[in-house]
């Protein structure tokens, strides 16, 4: 997914590694400790990754995580991570060079 829609705005939402870096620091977790049954720590991660997309692509992004989490939709939240998979099955597969 290259973009979420947010009360009918578009906003850039990417894996980045400062999206890592902001999920770290908001949660005290790496990502990689997560269970991806925890919806909190969850739905932190896509809130961290849009407001670091919006950043890098010089989007303004001011919505604060408890009023985003209000906002999103489940069917987006579902897609976000179905294309994080899609995009990490791809990387495994993809022979290195």
């Amino acid at each position: 997914m290259k973009k979420i829609k947010i009360k009918g705005q578009e906003y850039p939402c990417r894996v980045t590694m400062g999206a890592m870096v902001r999920f770290k620091r908001e949660s005290g977790k790496d990502i990689r400790e997560v269970n991806q049954a925890d919806v909190d720590l969850m739905l932190m991660f896509v809130w961290c990754c849009v407001k670091s997309a919006c950043n890098a692509d010089g989007v303004e992004f001011d919505i604060a995580f408890d009023r985003f989490v209000d906002m999103l939709e489940p069917e987006d939240f579902t897609e976000f991570f179905g294309d994080v998979q899609e995009t990490q099955k791809k990387t495994a597969d993809t022979p290195m060079k």
